[in-house]
């Protein structure tokens, strides 16, 4: 793709990762899903045990039960004012986005502002 028509966003507010880890899913993935709810989002918990926030769209869901439809990271950036982000998708009010070190994460939507 060509970078230079990304869309650049740049932090106005502070934001420090929920979570000192992430995981990864595979499309086609179980995890259970708990009651705990969140703005088009689902507490997930895969097969070892570890909970992470998914998406709703990207699950298949039957009653507790979900099947991924894509592959996805929780990975969430920590970011400081004045850092610029490039924008890939926006999910729920998230932005997943590349930080300047090359960081794949999610930042929540209210904390940036497109440039």
């Amino acid at each position: 793709m060509d970078m230079s028509n990304r869309q650049i966003y740049q932090v106005v507010i502070e934001h420090q990762a929920s979570y000192s880890y992430s995981l990864e899913l595979e499309a086609g993935e179980r995890v259970t899903i708990s009651d705990k709810k969140g703005n088009g989002w689902a507490w997930c918990i895969n097969r070892e045990g570890i909970g992470v926030w998914v998406p709703e769209k990207y699950l298949e869901r039957k009653e507790h039960i979900g099947i991924t439809l894509f592959d996805y990271s929780s990975a969430e950036l920590t970011v400081i004012i004045g850092e610029r982000l490039t924008f890939i998708k926006e999910e729920s009010g998230w932005i997943w986005c590349t930080n300047q070190k090359g960081q794949n994460g999610w930042v929540p939507l209210y904390k940036v502002k497109k440039l």
